[in-house]
């Protein structure tokens, strides 16, 4: 009933649900906003300094409606299933399945019993932004008038993908509860695009740096503005810095001033899609556990959408099994997902590793087991190095293939437990003195000295290898005395390991073409474009010509080439590119080539294009959707994709009514930091700090970025004080 209860309440009105701001949590806020003094350096950088932890969730939140209100706003609005209430009825079934993983009712019942010092932290979460919304009235939010202070406990990891669910997809949902026979046992397997978000972590020992001290990489490819760089102080022992996922109120890459921790993305597997056998006795649906009958229980979902006339609303009953949610029907067979999206220990997890003085608070934090869909790569200013791949890692029986769907009317399949800390893939102090991880394997983390495969279950870690992981491996190798620049130079690393299995697999091709039949015109349109591939580096660059034909050449090759998290018994990325290129026929290779050509001739009159002249950095646009201009100005970028190896990511592509190349995601912040006595670190944000397309932080990095310039790190008060351009506090 409260799930019914409360899915009719986003039925009412926006004006109704707002509720005006009362005198006593005005004054309240005006007091609190006193214990803050929010420092903007000459980036922008938000440095909030403040009395208490709370005081300080209260000045970063207040700081992040400054610089980008509406993107603090939209991730809870999407938290919440109700982006239909904001882009009409096409994103119904993105509501849909939101709500089916994720129940505000269990966020509410949360906050109710968390303890007293987290309390405190999401009252303030709430606070700030309903003081900037109090004090910015010209302000109009798209959806959201106040904040609640449960909000963040619908969303307890800050990863751009924190939602998991097996591979069931929304078309899933809408397929299954979208009432149309037609649609109803359709299943689309899963298209390898070209990955855009994913992430690089670095970590070296002092045994391989110039200064003997340990030194950590953070660099998340992640949608271009999704994350802003913060500071946050408090009296209470809080000081870290790094980056923020829009209102979150934890610090979810960085650093304070004992440790470091990176995140990367992986293929762990912490949720699982349960085949259900239903049935209809005249009782009702039931599903089958263990020879008997049991009855599915329904809910009832009511989604709000905006139309063109006004409001309208959809009711689902949607039904869930012990397992989870039903989710989706394949091949006439129901399946359930088990998973874990938000927990309580999630975010106690995230904000207590903020606070962390080194190795060993670090992995007591790690034992709370909140972090479901990252790993970790961490340094301290002891020395010590570390990497964990993943952190909640159910048990399962290893007789049955948990990367498709399982039986879920057996005892057998279900979830046995956590493994423990200790149990999961892991390493810390390897002998090779550097730990890598690129979205890629664990058991090439640390060269020779990594985790052993057999020494784990496969579901543990299905992740293969790919081109960024090889490159990785190749620039950490090699240098033995880094230095927070050589650190830099090696994140930044453009060589395109994947192009040296593909181009002279193609220019085998060609030649063996030329020679067994290919035809003379064909030969002599390609004669210097294979030219120009056959002299390449593999290195990108701006004046690189190669750079652009390989790029548009490969992305029209097989799919599974782009296939960068793998499922277990699959090929990795490496693996299935290197059988392409020894399978693919003359006509697999040649003709790509050949339609790349035109196509570039077609676009830009000739086929003859250097990268930096097509591949672009623009911000005109402070929406939430990119927009681009090929009339505006826009600089050239001579990074591309990591799909193809490359450390520096960079994903662009043209978008309708533009000729240019755009990049959208990939490199977002970067940071290195050195922990010695005293904290050395340089930092890197693209575009800039705010969103506000008249304030000088909308792109003043945005030159600094295509060129890989970094900025210092203002750390300690007396270096944030030299640089500051503005000191406030909430509310001024």
């Amino acid at each position: 009933m409260k799930r019914i209860v409360f899915a009719l309440l986003f039925l009412l009105p926006a004006a109704v649900m707002a509720q005006p701001f009362t005198t006593n949590e005005i004054n309240r806020w005006k007091q609190k906003a006193k214990n803050v003094n929010i420092i903007r350096d000459d980036f922008g950088v938000p440095h909030v300094y403040s009395k208490s932890d709370a005081d300080a969730v209260f000045g970063l939140l207040y700081a992040q409606c400054e610089d980008d209100f509406k993107r603090v706003e939209m991730n809870y609005i999407e938290k919440l299933g109700r982006t239909a209430e904001v882009k009409g009825e096409a994103a119904l079934y993105d509501d849909l399945y939101t709500r089916l993983i994720i129940d505000s009712a269990e966020a509410m019942a949360d906050y109710k019993k968390t303890p007293i010092w987290l309390k405190r932290l999401l009252m303030a979460y709430a606070d700030g932004i309903n003081y900037y919304l109090y004090t910015h009235p010209n302000v109009q939010p798209a959806l959201l008038y106040r904040f609640q202070p449960w909000y963040p406990l619908l969303w307890t990891d800050g990863s751009i993908g924190a939602i998991s669910t097996g591979n069931i997809t929304v078309n899933d949902v809408k397929n299954l509860y979208s009432n149309s026979k037609e649609m109803a046992d359709v299943y689309d397997p899963r298209k390898f695009e070209e990955i855009s978000t994913g992430s690089n972590g670095f970590a070296v020992a002092p045994s391989k740096t110039a200064s003997g001290n340990a030194i950590l990489y953070i660099n998340p490819h992640v949608t271009f503005y999704f994350r802003p760089e913060v500071h946050m102080v408090s009296e209470e022992g809080l000081n870290a810095y790094g980056a923020v996922t829009w209102g979150q109120f934890f610090i979810y890459q960085g650093f304070n001033e004992y440790c470091g921790w990176m995140h990367t993305s992986n293929n762990v597997d912490v949720s699982d899609m349960y085949i259900e056998k239903v049935s209809n006795e005249g009782t009702g649906l039931q599903y089958e556990y263990e020879g008997e009958q049991r009855k599915l229980k329904p809910t009832s979902i009511s989604i709000r959408f905006k139309t063109d006339s006004g409001w309208a609303r959809k009711t689902f009953t949607t039904y869930a099994t012990h397992h989870g949610p039903v989710m989706g029907k394949r091949n006439g067979q129901y399946i359930s997902v088990k998973s874990s999206n938000r927990m309580m220990n999630g975010i106690v997890q995230s904000w207590l590793r903020t606070k962390a003085k080194g190795l060993e608070d670090y992995k007591k934090t790690m034992e709370l087991k909140g972090n479901t869909s990252n790993s970790t790569v961490f340094a301290d200013n002891k020395g010590n190095i570390a990497y964990w791949h993943g952190n909640y890692i159910p048990i399962r029986d290893t007789a049955f293939n948990w990367s498709q769907a399982v039986d879920g009317s057996i005892a057998a399949t279900e979830w046995k437990g956590l493994h423990t800390v200790n149990e999961i893939v892991h390493t810390i102090n390897p002998t090779s003195g550097w730990i890598q991880n690129c979205n890629s394997t664990p058991y090439t983390v640390s060269g020779n000295a990594s985790p052993l495969r057999h020494n784990y279950p496969a579901y543990m870690a299905p992740d293969g290898e790919n081109f960024r992981g090889i490159n990785a491996v190749k620039v950490l190798t090699k240098e033995n005395k880094f230095t927070l620049q050589t650190m830099i130079d090696a994140g930044y690393n453009r060589y395109m390991a994947a192009f040296e299995v593909l181009v002279p697999a193609l220019l085998k091709a060609y030649e063996t073409g030329s020679m067994m039949g290919l035809s003379d015109s064909i030969t002599t349109i390609l004669k210097e474009p294979m030219a120009l591939l056959k002299n390449w580096d593999y290195y990108s660059s701006n004046e690189s010509v190669a750079t652009t034909l390989a790029i548009e050449w490969a992305q029209l090759l097989n799919n599974n080439i782009r296939k960068v998290y793998v499922d277990i018994g699959e090929a990795d990325q490496v693996a299935y590119t290197k059988y392409f290129a020894e399978k693919a026929t003359t006509n697999d290779l040649v003709n790509p080539l050949l339609k790349a050509v035109a196509n570039l001739q077609k676009k830009y009159g000739t086929w003859n294009v250097a990268w930096g002249s097509i591949n672009r950095f623009q911000r005109i646009s402070s929406g939430l959707d990119p927009v681009f201009d090929d009339n505006k100005e826009s600089v050239a970028v001579p990074f591309a994709s990591a799909l193809w190896g490359m450390l520096p990511s960079y994903n662009s592509r043209s978008f309708s009514g533009t000729v240019n190349r755009y990049g959208v995601s990939g490199n977002s912040f970067v940071c290195v930091v050195e922990f010695g006595q005293k904290i050395k670190a340089k930092s890197l944000l693209a575009g800039g700090n705010s969103g506000d397309p008249n304030s000088p932080h909308f792109k003043d990095q945005l030159l600094m970025f295509s060129k890989g310039i970094f900025k210092d790190v203002l750390f300690y008060k007396e270096e944030v004080m030299k640089n500051a351009t503005r000191t406030y506090h909430p509310g001024e």
